[in-house]
């Protein structure tokens, strides 16, 4: 601060630092705006439908069909959570095993590698996993349950994709969880006596159980976002499976529903209001599963960062009410009646009403019994058994893996060629190549990150560089956690209203390149910005209190000394976010892509073709064209994956490169 002749400070003026502040201020707080107007976007135009249809009625409707002017929304939101709790049922015990593996059972070496493989799962396209599913996991389901499955897509195929896609949250948000546990307390097991896995089973896992609840909460928010994967596969017909668990019937989840009406909807109509209804109900559905997974991950840092929870009254738990050996027996009667009850619903998919009491009482006896004998078993024989279980399960997830992307490659490397690459669609997608949709999805990620690089990297060097623990502070903070967690549908059907509709209405009358960067900018908006907040705050203090002895002011420290420090992690979190950018369907198809084009568009306010959307078009409306389904595929998948892969190396050398 500059003072004047009696050396008192000008209080007129503002430093350089004091501008830049300001300046950064300003720009983290456009992620507040745009929760903000996403809400109110999305709050107003689903007004009509709450005083026309009456919001009680709507959610407790059991008819949805709109031509008819019956919006009960009740199908789609039963849909949308049996599909989830399916997934979750099937994700939380792989990505735990696997988790418990990598953690616990596998050498370091082996550790590095396998955690990595893992997160391949999410660096691949939703639409990738939607086309696996109807080309692949359908004809298998059909081929396995002849009888029950008349149509192919179901609640069930729905459940096993999006379990597989959720997966990669699982493993490793509950991997970080085991690792958290400090080593004192295995060594402290160890020395009493307790085996490996005993100390794994009854030490590592329950102190990591706020961890490994936060991995399952936020794999239920994968799962309810999700729109094209189980779109493509569960059947999309809003109606109650009958049973309620017969998961062999078609469903249709909120997400789904958005995707196949909003683009042939009549603006302003009801019908058009009660989607934006829809998507407010998945808004506040995904925001309590995520505000939830955050107050369990706090609850693990404080457990293991030494804070206390002062003043806070804490229930007392089962064991402490009932004793240990009342609570085991509670415990293992409540689990053997979930057992019979699961096999029970399960058998009566196949079987008459006297077989189906039978096989759930075989069922739960024949569990009664492999509990009995284990427990006569010797503790190093039991570790044996649970090591070659988790490692089974480890080799299942890679499979999936392997599965997954190797019949991509197979199928697909027989469509690849230099006209494939370079030449235009032909006969209606049947024919020709994709180089109007590779060259479109290229111009959309580069688009998203002119405008998502400058505002996400801005608002994480603010965060944690000048952002001080105060309410706004907090409020930026929750925005972007808000912002994380709001579904890509959500985003596309803000782009078609407030981009398209509004902003640049008096530009362009439809889709168009520029409408999808913006779009896909808000979308990847947060991440850049937390990835970008967690590199800055890793470098030691030390560096910047050198660079401020030696005079430097705030903001050429943080430019000379922070952020080439940091740059390595900033790159890491960008190629990442621009990685999902470059996959992403729901987001485009509302605001910028179009099934054909027969010339490359020179303007970024005309619609382009981008290869998310064109095999999405050719798998679901264009019969005959399996193998340019499987070329467009893998060079999506390609794209997708090298960006990925690029990011890791990044990470790798930047790692090996500190040195504080």
């Amino acid at each position: 601060m500059e003072t004047d002749s009696n050396g008192l400070a000008r209080k007129g003026r503002i430093s350089g630092d004091g501008i830049v502040r300001y300046a950064l201020t300003a720009v983290a707080s456009v992620t507040v705006l745009i929760i903000f107007f996403i809400f109110l976007f999305i709050f107003l135009n689903s007004t009509e439908a709450i005083s026309s249809v009456g919001l009680i009625e709507f959610l407790t409707g059991s008819v949805w069909e709109p031509l008819s002017g019956s919006f009960g929304a009740m199908p789609v939101i039963t849909g949308t959570v049996l599909v989830t709790i399916g997934s979750i049922a099937i994700a939380l015990p792989l990505g735990l095993g696997a988790a418990i593996f990598i953690s616990e059972v596998a050498p370091a070496n082996a550790r590095k590698v396998l955690k990595p493989l893992c997160e391949v799962f999410a660096g691949i396209p939703s639409v990738v996993y939607g086309f696996f599913g109807l080309v692949v996991l359908l004809p298998l389901l059909r081929a396995v349950f002849p009888e029950q499955l008349l149509f192919g897509s179901s609640w069930l195929a729905g459940s096993i994709l999006l379990g597989i896609m959720a997966l990669p949250t699982i493993i490793s948000v509950s991997e970080d969880a085991l690792r958290a546990v400090p080593l004192s307390y295995r060594e402290a097991s160890v020395a009493m006596g307790a085996t490996r896995w005993e100390t794994t089973r009854k030490v590592v896992v329950p102190a990591a159980i706020s961890g490994i609840s936060a991995a399952a909460i936020l794999g239920i928010g994968r799962a309810i976002g999700e729109t094209m994967a189980v779109m493509m596969v569960s059947g999309n017909a809003a109606i109650f499976p009958d049973p309620l668990w017969d998961v062999f019937s078609l469903v249709r989840t909120i997400t789904a529903t958005l995707a196949l009406e909003m683009p042939e909807v009549v603006v302003g109509s009801v019908h058009y209001s009660s989607l934006f209804l829809l998507a407010l109900i998945l808004m506040v559905m995904v925001f309590v599963v995520n505000y939830a997974a955050r107050a369990l991950v706090r609850r693990t840092r404080r457990r293991f960062g030494g804070e206390q929870a002062v003043g806070r009254f804490s229930l007392p738990t089962m064991r402490d009410v009932l004793g240990a050996q009342t609570a085991a027996r509670v415990r293992s009667g409540t689990a053997l009646t979930v057992l019979f009850a699961a096999s029970a619903m399960a058998a009566s998919l196949f079987t008459g009403p006297y077989l189906t009491f039978g096989s759930a009482a075989a069922v739960t006896v024949a569990a009664v019994i492999v509990g009995k004998v284990a427990r006569r078993l010797s503790p190093a024989i039991r570790q044996k058994a649970a090591h070659m279980s988790l490692l089974a399960v480890m080799a299942l997830v890679l499979a999936l893996l392997a599965v997954i992307i190797g019949d991509i490659v197979i199928k697909g490397l027989p469509a690849i060629s230099l006209e494939f690459i370079f030449g235009f669609p032909r006969d209606g997608g049947t024919s020709g190549g994709i180089y109007p949709a590779l060259v479109g999805t290229l111009k959309l990620v580069a688009g998203t990150a002119l405008i998502a690089l400058p505002l996400g990297i801005a608002s994480g060097v603010y965060l944690a560089e000048y952002a001080r623990d105060t309410r706004a502070t907090r409020i930026i903070g929750g925005a972007l956690d808000v912002l994380n967690g709001t579904p890509s549908v959500v985003f596309g059907l803000f782009g078609l209203v407030a981009v398209v509709g509004m902003l640049l209405s008096g530009l362009t009358t439809g889709y168009s390149l520029l409408a999808g960067c913006i779009t896909l900018a808000m979308m990847v908006l947060p991440v850049i910005i937390r990835t970008t907040e967690e590199a800055v705050s890793a470098v030691p203090h030390d560096l910047r209190e050198a660079s401020l002895a030696m005079g430097a002011t705030k903001w050429q420290t943080v430019a000379r000394v922070v952020l080439p420090a940091a740059l390595g992690g900033i790159m890491t979190g960008t190629i990442l976010s621009l990685g999902r950018a470059a996959g992403e369907t729901a987001p485009i198809m509302f605001t910028a892509a179009v099934a054909f084009q027969s010339s490359i568009p020179g303007s970024v306010l005309s619609p382009v073709m981008a290869l998310p959307y064109h095999l999405y078009y050719l798998s679901s409306e264009v019969p005959g064209s399996q193998t340019m389904q499987y070329g467009t595929a893998l060079v999506l998948l390609m794209v997708v994956l090298v960006m990925f892969a690029a990011a890791s190396v990044i990470r790798r050398r930047s790692e090996k490169g500190v040195r504080w």
